[in-house]
This record gives C-alpha cells, structure tokens and sequence, in this order.
C-alpha cells in the first residue's frame, strides 16, 4: 500500500483598486514551479492550521479561512501519494514577501495566474475558486472620503 502524505494550503484573494480579484502565487526554486502556498501537516495538527501555519511561513501573511476548495492529489518525487487540503484565504495581517523556500511571491488577476501557474491541478484549483461567490468581507475598500454608496451627504 502507497504511502499518504497529508499536506494543506490556501488561495489568497484580495481586491485591486479596481475591485478586480487577485490571487497570491508563489515561486519555488528548487522545483522551478508556481504554485499557492502549502505544505506537510505536522503530527497533532489539524489541515486548517497546517494551511495556515503553511501560508504564513511561505508568504508573510496571516489569513482567515474561507470556504474549502476541492482537494488536488498526485504522486511526488518520492512516490508517494501527496493528498493537498485548499481553502480560499483572505489575508488579515502581514506583508506578502518570499520566505523559506519560497524565493517570490506575486499578486496576479486571475488570467494572469492561470497563465503562469505551472501545474494544471492548480489551474483546475483556480477555476473552481474563480467560480465561487465572493466571500463576506471580499469587497474592495471604499476611496477614501467616500462611503460604501457614494459621497457622505452633508
């Protein structure tokens, strides 16, 4: 029987200026790829904090959880079967910037990380979170002097 390797990680979305939908892509050196930011779950640790645990320690950023997206599996360099938890994330704190083994980071709309992605299980991941109502709290910021609706009446 396969070994399992049980891993998870997120899809980071904010708004532009625009209110378009950006998603947060990370590059890995040492496997020349781009791909969402995930990792191994650690022994005790539940696939919820591992993805957020993974996403903080590979971009900098803190972020809740949103819906859970369908999970992607494949066979890794070892052989083994890698079974990958998603969840759409929002950030809430921190700066997007590469770490650990993570040497860039880069905030891209949707067609531009589908182009630059390089697995098509994360462009079938990208497809469906693309396809999912907009989470409460994914708006973009009002401008500044503005209220949600137009100008403040005076």
């Amino acid at each position: 029987m396969r070994e399992v390797v049980r891993a998870a990680g997120g899809v980071i979305a904010r708004r532009d200026q625009r209110g378009e939908v950006e998603v947060l892509l990370i590059h890995r050196p040492h496997r020349q790829d781009w791909t969402f930011p995930k990792g191994k779950v650690d022994a005790g640790e539940t696939d919820e904090a591992c993805a957020l645990r993974e996403v903080e320690e590979e971009t900098g950023l803190r972020c809740t959880l949103g819906s859970e997206l369908p999970h992607s599996s494949h066979v890794d360099h070892k052989g083994r079967l890698k079974v990958v938890r998603y969840w759409a994330m929002r950030p809430v704190d921190g700066a997007a910037e590469p770490r650990n083994e993570v040497d860039a980071v880069r905030w891209l709309s949707l067609a531009e990380a589908a182009r630059t992605l390089t697995y098509e299980r994360d462009r079938v991941l990208l497809k469906t979170f693309s396809s999912m109502p907009s989470e409460p709290g994914d708006r973009p910021s009002p401008p500044a002097g503005r209220g949600p609706t137009g100008p403040a009446k005076g």
